[in-house]
């Protein structure tokens, strides 16, 4: 009986690893620039954006929040994931609106701002070590 328990717990922890809240299919991504490149130089100062082609679904935007994190998400829109439609950064730079349904999320935290939009944007692992940024997942 004992032994059931043990495989019930293992087979509940197992299945709840790995979900992601955004509904977009998990790709393997394995990203790195250095800040010193002038093409991702502005990623050294707040509130400034790159976006990256062939990564991710739908490419990526990596962006440095007023925080001075930096954020990775994929461009691929939350609201329906399976037409991979790529989110575009406005004009104010701190959202990014999905030109398929209209819905708007931050680039702050990734979270929605406007309708149709219900879950957060994707969002990949960021280090960022001596002036080399890596994004993975």
């Amino acid at each position: 009986m004992m032994g059931r328990v043990l495989l019930l717990g293992i087979w509940l922890l197992l299945a709840s690893c790995g979900k992601d809240p955004s509904g977009v299919p998990d790709v393997p991504v394995n990203f790195r620039a250095s800040l010193g490149n002038p093409a991702y130089s502005g990623l050294n100062y707040a509130g400034n954006h790159v976006e990256v082609s062939g990564y991710g679904v739908a490419g990526l935007i990596l962006y440095r929040s007023a925080f001075g994190g930096l954020m990775a998400y994929d461009r691929c829109s939350t609201v329906n994931p399976e037409k991979k439609c790529a989110i575009n950064v406005d004009d104010t730079g701190i959202t990014a609106t999905d030109p398929c349904s209209g819905g708007i999320f931050s680039l702050e935290d990734g979270i929605p701002q406007k309708d149709p939009a219900k879950k957060p944007l994707k969002t990949y692992y960021v280090s960022e070590n001596n002036g080399i940024i890596s994004v993975s997942n």
